[in-house]
């Protein structure tokens, strides 16, 4: 453990961010890179990776995934992104770059890793590493100062590897000019749309229906559904049986005093004279010059929303440099222990912070209280009667549970308990039932999860406890034709307009590329030609819309090759396209861009080389996995 630090909140810059932490935990996971408990899941050059570091990999995998999906992530979607297949990789490659990092000699110092959690914002109290603050944080994740330090040794060890791996890439200015032209230039199209939707009813046949029909009979099968009964045991049914005494109430004050905490607070409005925090001293002096004049004409009486509007560089200038009311964290260090340490109507002296030189006005101070008991019962009183009336509907829940055996109908169980009994419709696992149901999603899963006639566990869905019993099942299946007709006919005749949208805009490319003019042969289908405007290769297409595929075609031609080689099929439909002009990027802005260009090549290559070597490693490793266990 880190004793010095955690005696010694030392300072610190601000380097890495929060996302630093949960980078840590949703891509390595907690724990040591050269754990060998029992219960393994791979093998990796002798190295044990081991069941509880893979179900930890693959939870914080699966969470990240919930907060980018959210209910689109269904058990099919889960099987696409093969998210099993992806927690246990990462565990192999970091097992890998740990191993090679070993041999390499690689180190992590004592100092340097000190260093390093130091520097991490969420550890830090106005702008110093602060001991609580991190003991806080870790708990919050569920894991050890141990723990988190030993993972964040293997990471840094990690990129330590990567830099040493792709030490000698390098970006010639050649690349950077190549990668500049390709980016930034333009060209110009005439283009031609065939809208499927434009050519109306299109006719088919009873035979091209069936035809169609058995062709795509897969796309009409029916999901698997289920229909379940369940019990619910709402909270709010069991308010009438809380009853909340004063000691209760006091009691629930003491224990969650800092909840009823206000800290101090100050509203201000400020004007912000922006520099650079690594500009050098004439120009932050000469932005201080304006800082002070501003100040000079404040302290004189002028309005101060009048002058944050006319001399601040800060956004919020357009409300006078109005920032609200904060509280001492809200803003950086400087800033704070001057506003903090002002009167209501106090002007500043110029405060220098990473944006720029400050003048603030303190318009208010709010300072810190403490809600009193009596104005603070009737907040504890609805939190304790939420608590307590779900505790009282999860023992109602826990009687019938424990009431419940195999076999048993919970109908005859929620009869006795005179709690209502519900009976879904049949519904599959990515759609209905028709119910208010809060986590109508989970509800689906565990019902699917369920064999016929079980009983759930108890079940916390947001709004209630649920038990839930399968009844019935309809199996998957391939309707007859007359259950789904409309459906086919519709798909069909979508098919047939698609079709004959593709075949015209097939027929007018031939046309034009024999030599007839565009304009001509264009109204033939009472389409007329349009200029799209000048557009580069990843931007949206004026008056068609972002079109990759469009954008790469119309990038290959060229004057004497003015037609692609076939029609593109786009969102709208079947586009034409034809060559009008390029136009090279000014190159004078190449210089402004040159760095940046290049970095962005470096770090390219960089993660390529790096890719490509961890490859090769994997090839020549001995890499075991217990199949059976995922």
């Amino acid at each position: 453990m880190l004793r010095t630090m955690r005696k010694n909140a030392g300072s610190f810059f601000i380097k890495i961010l929060l996302g630093a932490i949960v980078v840590v935990f949703v891509f390595w996971g907690v724990g040591s890179f050269r754990s060998q408990r029992a219960g393994r899941v791979a093998m990796v050059n002798g190295h044990v990776i081991t069941f509880e570091e893979y179900r930890e990999a693959y939870n914080n995998l699966m969470e990240q995934l919930k907060q980018r999906f959210g209910n689109a992530l269904t058990e099919d979607l889960i099987k696409t992104l093969q998210v099993k297949e992806q927690a246990l990789g990462r565990l192999i490659d970091r097992a890998l770059m740990s191993q090679e990092a070993e041999r390499l000699k690689l180190r992590i110092s004592e100092q340097e890793l000190i260093d390093a959690i130091g520097q991490i914002k969420a550890f830090q109290q106005a702008g110093q590493f602060d001991v609580r603050t991190y003991q806080k944080v870790l708990s919050h994740y569920r894991t050890t100062p141990e723990a988190f330090e030993e993972t964040q040794r293997d990471t840094m060890l990690i990129e330590r590897l990567h830099a040493f791996i792709a030490a000698n890439v390098k970006v010639s200015e050649q690349e950077v000019a190549e990668w500049y032209n390709w980016v930034h230039s333009e060209v110009d199209i005439d283009f031609v749309l065939f809208d499927p939707e434009s050519y109306g009813r299109v006719e088919s046949s009873d035979e091209a229906l069936k035809a169609y029909f058995n062709e795509h009979k897969e796309h009409y099968k029916t999901d698997l559904q289920i229909k379940v009964r369940y019990l619910r045991f709402d909270p709010d049914a069991y308010r009438g049986q809380v009853r909340i005494d004063e000691d209760e109430a006091r009691n629930f004050y003491d224990a969650n005093i800092e909840a009823y905490k206000k800290d101090k607070t100050v509203e201000a409005r400020h004007i912000l004279i922006q520099v650079d925090e690594n500009a050098g001293s004439e120009i932050s002096e000469k932005a201080r010059q304006r800082a002070i004049d501003a100040m000079n004409l404040a302290r004189k009486g002028e309005n101060f929303a009048g002058l944050a509007q006319k001399y601040s560089d800060c956004p919020s200038k357009d409300n006078g440099g109005y920032l609200g009311t904060f509280k001492r964290q809200d803003m950086v260090a400087p800033f704070s222990e001057k506003a903090f340490s002002m009167k209501p109507g106090e002007i500043s002296d110029p405060v220098l912070t990473q944006f720029g030189w400050h003048i603030i006005k303190v318009e208010k101070v709010n300072e810190a209280t403490v809600v009193p008991l009596e104005k603070a019962m009737e907040d504890i009183n609805q939190k304790l009667m939420i608590e307590k009336s779900r505790a009282l509907a999860y023992d109602a829940a826990e009687n019938a549970y424990d009431a419940s055996f195999v076999g048993d109908d919970l109908s005859k169980i929620g009869e006795t308990r005179n709690v209502a009994v519900e009976t879904t419709d049949f519904f599959s696992r990515d759609k209905g039932p028709n119910l208010n149901i809060k986590n109508l999603e989970r509800f689906r899963s565990e019902a699917f999860a369920l064999d016929d006639n079980a009983i759930s566990e108890i079940l916390d869905l947001e709004d209630g406890y649920y038990l839930l019993q399968a009844i019935e099942t309809k199996d998957s299946r391939i309707p007859e034709l007359a259950e789904v007709k409309e459906m086919v006919e519709n798909d069909l005749l979508a098919q047939l307009r698609d079709e004959k949208a593709r075949l015209d805009a097939e027929t007018l490319l031939a046309d034009i590329k024999s030599g007839k003019p565009l304009n001509a042969q264009s109204r033939q289908y009472n389409l007329k030609p349009t200029q799209a405007g000048y557009f580069k290769r990843n931007d949206p297409i004026p008056n068609i819309g972002y079109e990759p595929a469009i954008a790469e075609a119309a990038f290959k031609l060229t004057e004497a090759s003015r037609y692609p080689e076939t029609v593109i099929k786009g969102a709208k439909g079947y586009y034409l396209i034809a060559y009008r002009e390029r136009k090279k990027p000014d190159a004078s802005q190449l210089e402004s861009l040159r760095d940046q260009i290049k970095e962005q090549l470096l770090q390219k290559k960089e993660s390529k080389i790096f890719s490509d070597w961890l490859v090769q490693l994997k090839q020549k490793s001995d890499i075991r996995i217990e199949q059976d266990l995922l």
